[in-house]
């Protein structure tokens, strides 16, 4: 009788705990998952969310994936998007994945019980400036936003050449005669899946939030621009990344692309598609999101200025240290001072905010440009101008902890050094982690699942978030701290104003 009675609270509790039932059906067939490492979360990894873009679908917009019969097993990440890794002793180097063209897969954590409870869903875009990265890099792990209560979402899209060639010849077999932004639309494509299957794991696919980081805070950036996504998506986080300044119309990513066509050797749209993977891999350059004629029909800028995006609430901002890992040690004094002649008129009044009076001032001063031009002005300008032509609320922050351990004296707050604690993943094997490390990681994914619920960070037990407003300019400092102050390096950032102000007006 004991021990009957001990079975039925144990079954009792499995169901209390355990996570969805599988299989799970989706628009293509079944799928089955695998536990997570706690019993309540439910892991689905490597769901084709379109075609493998290969062959003739190289370079064209994505295509539904082909239906399967019977279960299909859901318990491994694919291969990453063609790619060439960081290299060993970067920051962001991290172990060699298995690669391929065929890589249009997203993941999903949840710890829904059933189908119809309706969870708050997240889908993250990771960064690697269009041309790395992947949605299985195990720090984008989404078992504890899963345990905190959302359906966490991760996806890959195509990377580099792959995703962002623009070609005339592409541009003309296109029916919306452009080309070049072949990435977001896989970007879009799954967040289509999103909305037709997300209900099946527990999610509701009307309180969906697109978050990411860098390359991913760019394309969360050009989402909430594009109509192509309108409804797609609820609320927004971008992480150190904004396409406000320069956007490069169609006619010169064309270029660009006509000479890696000819880097490739090849002298037709035919030639290239029948060229390997490995040896497009070669003739990558950099790529930025551009003003396409579809997916861009202007630039984010202007959409923007006429009130033309998706109105969405926003949670947006960037680091301390953003520039400390792309400053390289070559910079020198008389460089930075060379470079600076770049701002013409107002190089006196550059060199004023960016001192370079001797080799280590120009290091750091050159480290502080790219953190306040490439970064933190990029995510002022996207607050500014929310609240000029939108109606939704927009928080804004700025990350200040200096994660410890090897390298933090020298890189301070870096580039992606947020991540970690948005996932709530400090990896006990990577860092010497602290008590405030712990502390801040539960708060600032708190302060993300709580946005992602309801659209407001805000919470019981959390500091106070204020909305941003243009005229107190306040961002809410993520660090040993968590407290309301002035938007850091402000005179820097009103430069950049007059700057990207006076580049606009030379352009009409």
């Amino acid at each position: 009788m004991i021990r009957s009675s001990l079975v039925a609270l144990l079954a009792l509790a499995f169901r209390l705990t355990a996570a969805i039932d599988d299989p799970v059906r989706v628009d293509s067939g079944l799928l089955s998952g695998i536990a997570g490492s706690s019993p309540e979360v439910r892991v689905f990894k490597g769901i084709p969310f379109a075609a493998p873009p290969v062959g003739d679908l190289r370079w064209r917009p994505p295509q539904a994936p082909a239906p399967w019969q019977g279960v299909r097993a859901a318990g491994k990440f694919s291969g990453e998007c063609m790619q060439t890794p960081y290299p060993e002793g970067s920051i962001f180097h991290s172990a060699a994945q298995p690669m391929s063209e065929d890589c249009l897969y997203l993941n999903v954590w949840t710890a829904a019980r059933s189908a119809g409870e309706r969870r708050p869903v997240m889908v993250w875009i990771h960064g690697g400036a269009l041309t790395r990265g992947s949605g299985s890099i195990p720090t984008y792990d989404g078992e504890e936003p899963a345990r905190k209560g959302v359906v966490l979402v991760t996806i890959n899209y195509r990377l580099g050449v792959f995703g962002f060639l623009a070609h005339p010849e592409l541009t003309r077999e296109s029916p919306h005669h452009s080309s070049g932004a072949y990435g977001f639309l896989d970007q879009v494509a799954a967040l289509e899946w999103v909305h037709r299957n997300i209900a099946q794991f527990g999610g509701d696919p009307a309180r969906v939030t697109i978050f990411g980081e860098s390359a991913g805070s760019w394309s969360v950036n050009v989402l909430v621009a594009t109509p192509l996504a309108k409804g797609l998506f609820q609320r927004a986080i971008g992480e150190s990344g904004g396409c406000f300044g320069r956007t490069p119309k169609l006619a010169r990513m064309e270029e660009a692309g006509v000479r890696i066509a000819q880097s490739a050797g090849a002298d037709s749209l035919s030639a290239l598609r029948a060229k390997p993977a490995d040896e497009l891999l070669k003739v990558q350059g950099g790529f930025v999101a551009g003003e396409d004629g579809w997916v861009l029909p202007k630039d984010v800028h202007a959409i923007f200025a006429a009130g033309k995006q998706n109105d969405v609430p926003l949670l947006i901002g960037s680091n301390a240290g953003e520039g400390t890992a792309f400053t390289q040690p070559s910079v020198t004094a008389e460089s930075f001072r060379e470079r600076a002649k770049g701002f013409g008129a107002m190089t006196d009044a550059f060199l004023k905010l960016y001192p370079a009076g001797s080799d280590h001032e120009a290091w750091d001063s050159q480290a502080a440009v790219i953190r306040d031009q490439t970064f933190g002005w990029e995510m002022r300008t996207w607050a500014r101008m929310q609240t000029a032509t939108g109606k939704s609320k927009v928080y804004l922050y700025y990350f200040s902890r200096v994660p410890p351990g090897p390298g933090s004296a020298r890189y301070g707050a870096y580039h992606a050094s947020e991540i970690p604690y948005v996932f709530h993943n400090l990896n006990p094997g990577r860092r010497p982690w602290e008590a405030v490390d712990r502390a801040l990681a539960d708060t600032v994914s708190s302060f993300w699942v709580n946005f992602a619920a309801t659209g407001d960070p805000n919470g019981k037990g959390l500091p106070e978030w204020p909305a941003y407003q243009g005229k107190s300019d306040l961002a809410l400092e993520l660090g040993d701290h968590v407290e309301p102050r002035a938007t850091p390096h402000k005179a820097a950032l009103d430069f950049f104003d007059a700057w990207f102000s006076s580049l606009r007006k030379a352009n009409q």
